[in-house]
């Protein structure tokens, strides 16, 4: 996938105004999920990704555990809108991140992240999550 059709797919999904806007969202969105992941995690995801969205998850130091709420809650900071929007946002990103990477590399950040975050991988970019 090119960074173009990421980029595109994100902005489509999450019903973004701009391409500004979508690249708000996946640089948020990656960066804070490549905060939570381990052992070079972010990296091997990294590696399957396009320029522009892999750069967000290059460069973390450490891996810190903090809940999907929490997750939610930095993503809104780091992208300067408020909650509900950037659950959806960030909903629409991992939705691609889900179709742009291996199935077995997601299923290794899976198996890193508690039982609750099955809910963000699982929900896709529409509808309600449970």
């Amino acid at each position: 996938m090119q960074d173009e059709q990421f980029l595109g797919e994100v902005q489509h999904r999450g019903r973004m105004a701009s391409r500004e806007e979508a690249e708000r969202a996946i640089e948020a969105t990656l960066g804070t999920l490549a905060e939570r992941l381990a052992g070079g995690t972010a990296g091997n995801l990294a590696a399957q990704l396009p320029p522009e969205a892999a750069a967000a998850m290059r460069d973390v130091e450490f891996a810190e555990a903090f809940s999907l709420d929490e997750f939610f809650r930095r993503v809104s900071r780091r992208e300067g809108v408020d909650l509900p929007k950037s659950v959806h946002h960030a909903r629409a990103v991992i939705d691609v991140l889900n179709g742009a990477v291996a199935v077995g590399a997601m299923a290794h950040l899976r198996a890193q992240l508690p039982q609750e975050w099955g809910r963000l991988f699982e929900a896709g970019s529409e509808g309600e999550m449970r």
